[in-house]
């Protein structure tokens, strides 16, 4: 155990808690594919049994023989620096939510083939750049049975702090991938295309030929425009959710996890 108490917030170790921006830690050396930040221990355990490895850990002094004991066990000689809340809030900026930080290695970056390689469901993410978002996407894929999910190149990085802890660390179970090719990509990797999307001609989520598809990508948009026409044109199908009331649509993340739900392989 390498517990360091902190005497204050300015040591050049605590950068990557403390000033470091996404940016910075995902090109953070002298790790080749950077860092990311995972918050609150429960997360932190989904991130070590995925086998990710750890760098350092920010614990609140009460949490080390508390609510971070095993953590801090199992983490070994990697330095953990704690100090009391105060503190902690001064150092980063916001008061922790579960009292726990660790910096860890972002693991390297995997392709769609490889992701998608026996896949039949598989979540497209076009431009989704809220990581709340983001983070209840990839815990409603992972809950319900999507294989993979695949990541538009304006997306925002699910390793984000923010989207990690929403996701509750599913970001760690689930396969992804940053899709550059775009639906014609997808067409490559075997698989029919569904555009979620309001259209004359689309069809309803709980069309049977959606759910007779044997490999499927959803394709969702942004929160407020949606996805591109060019998108929706290029896609097998475009599809809808019935709604009530005038309701026109749902969230994207919430639209996510009904649509996971109604497309499963049964």
């Amino acid at each position: 155990m390498n517990v360091i108490e902190l005497k204050s917030t300015d040591a050049p170790e605590l950068q990557v808690f403390a000033s470091l921006t996404e940016a910075q830690l995902r090109s953070c050396t002298p790790y080749p594919a950077g860092l990311f930040i995972a918050e609150s221990p429960k997360v932190i355990r989904v991130a070590l049994d995925a086998g990710l490895e750890p760098v350092a850990l920010l614990c609140e002094r009460r949490h080390i023989s508390g609510d971070a004991a095993d953590i801090v066990e199992r983490i070994g000689d990697v330095p953990v620096y704690t100090g009391d809340r105060g503190m902690l809030a001064a150092l980063t900026g916001y008061t922790l939510t579960r009292g726990v930080l660790c910096a860890m290695r972002r693991p390297a970056p995997r392709t769609p083939e490889e992701v998608c390689r026996g896949a039949r469901r598989v979540v497209v993410i076009d431009d989704v750049s809220d990581t709340t978002n983001i983070g209840a996407i990839f815990r409603s894929a992972a809950a319900l049975g999507t294989d993979a999910v695949l990541i538009g190149p304006t997306a925002c990085d699910p390793l984000n702090r923010r989207a990690v802890r929403v996701s509750m660390g599913t970001v760690f179970l689930v396969p992804w991938a940053r899709l550059e090719g775009g639906v014609e990509e997808l067409r490559r990797l075997g698989l029919v295309t569904a555009a979620m999307a309001l259209r004359d001609d689309s069809v309803s989520l709980d069309d049977p030929r959606l759910s007779a598809e044997p490999r499927l990508a959803l394709v969702m948009g942004t929160e407020g425009e949606g996805l591109p026409q060019s998108t929706i044109d290029a896609c097998d199908y475009t599809v809808r959710i019935p709604m009530h009331h005038g309701v026109d649509s749902l969230n994207v993340a919430a639209a996510s996890a009904v649509a996971c739900w109604q497309l499963r392989v049964r």
